[in-house]
């Protein structure tokens, strides 16, 4: 039951931050005239399902590690979108 609550706590959570980037990128791209980023939205959403997966697979990974991992690599993912790409351009230059 554990083991459940924990797999559906994470995929909730999963499902959360996704949708907020999905979301936060829509305002952006709209914003610029852009193109939405389908590909990183799609490997975020292949993250969260290979994380989820693994932490249903495995009860030794705690549910911090699977939270914090599938965090910070939606941070990795938002890194390489178009609008951050072009604010750390603006900043560097």
């Amino acid at each position: 039951m554990k083991r459940t609550l924990q797999t559906m706590i994470m995929t909730v959570f999963a499902v959360l931050v996704t949708s907020s980037f999905a979301y936060a990128e829509y305002v952006a791209t709209t914003a610029t005239g852009g193109t939405f980023p389908y590909f990183q939205l799609g490997c975020l959403v292949m993250g969260g399902l290979i994380i989820t997966s693994l932490k249903h697979r495995y009860s030794r990974i705690y549910m911090t590690e699977a939270v914090g991992s599938f965090a910070l690599y939606a941070m990795l993912v938002a890194l390489f979108t178009v609008p951050v790409v072009d604010a750390l351009k603006t900043l560097v230059s």
